[in-house]
């Protein structure tokens, strides 16, 4: 078949990978288009424009979705992953077979914008990979394949995602199987859920909270935007955490055998293991502390 991929995150670069050396005809990348980022706000591309310019495949990256009409009617069918755009019904139809998605859940559970987060901050043992025919609606169409896979207690959202992205070629092309097979796919069923897109505000960690939660927050909001609270009126970065046993109150830090200590809400605690200061790079949590000058009673905001 005559392939277009409409993505923008590196996670979709396996999909990409595996493309590029199969039987299809990878014909066109489409991406989001180049935007101001980081603290200089210099212009960036997106991981998949690098990728598709490297690799000398044809590049389009449109300010809307219109620009893709005369464009996209000629393939036999357009693979979205994480393009960040909602594309109109008109547009879906275009292609001879339509357009599919890889999404990194178990539809109809965590549709949305951020569904491997969720998943970590809901404390989900199992999740996995969907492709699944668009249509009109948030990742409601109807399911070619899925595969499922077991959350590693330790993984952070960048974990899971990698190892969510190295299953994707495989559902894909199986799904591509029945495509070309002519296999419908099946409607979702099941309680649905949404993965609403995280904002820093809520990533900002209350120590009155519970352990468990707390550490699934920094687990699932890892690598973006990060669970953060304050030190000393400034930003301060938990990147990795693990319970620990201490009594101390909610936000109070303690060295305690060598280990940076926090407490939290229900009497627990937490061992920081590696933390992002204000302006300074991810270090480990007890590097910091040396230079920190922690005095009884220091507490996080």
């Amino acid at each position: 078949m005559r392939i277009g991929v409409a993505a923008t995150p590196d996670v979709a670069i396996p999909v990409l990978e595996w493309l590029l050396t199969s039987h299809h005809e990878l014909a066109l990348v489409i991406s989001q288009p180049d935007r101001p980022a980081g603290r200089g706000r210099e212009v960036s591309s997106s991981s998949v424009s690098r990728w598709a310019l490297s690799h000398g495949v044809p590049l389009l990256q449109p300010e809307k979705s219109e620009e893709l009409i005369g464009i996209i009617d000629g393939l036999d069918l357009l693979v979205t992953i994480g393009y960040g755009v909602l594309l109109p019904e008109h547009v879906l139809t275009l292609p001879r077979h339509g357009c599919i998605n890889l999404h990194f859940s178990l539809l109809p559970k965590y549709r949305g914008a951020a569904p491997a987060q969720r998943a970590i901050e809901n404390g989900e043992s199992v999740t996995g990979v969907t492709v699944f025919a668009l249509d009109k609606g948030m990742d409601t169409g109807p399911i070619y394949r899925t595969q499922e896979i077991t959350i590693d207690p330790q993984w952070r959202t960048q974990e899971l995602l990698i190892s969510l992205s190295e299953i994707g070629p495989g559902v894909v092309e199986e799904a591509l199987n029945d495509i070309d097979a002519g296999v419908a796919p099946i409607p979702q069923t099941g309680s649905s859920s949404l993965a609403h897109k995280i904002n820093r505000d809520e990533a900002k960690i209350m120590w009155d909270k519970n352990v468990s939660i707390i550490l699934q927050r920094i687990r699932a909001f890892y690598p973006a935007p990060c669970a953060w609270t304050t030190w000393r009126d400034e930003s301060f970065k938990i990147t990795r955490a693990a319970m620990f046993s201490a009594q101390l109150i909610p936000g109070e830090i303690a060295l305690i055998d060598g280990n940076v200590v926090v407490g939290c809400g229900q009497e627990g605690a937490i061992s920081l293991v590696s933390v992002i200061p204000a302006g300074k790079k991810e270090m480990s949590a007890s590097e910091w502390a040396r230079g920190a000058r922690l005095t009884q009673g220091s507490t996080f905001g």
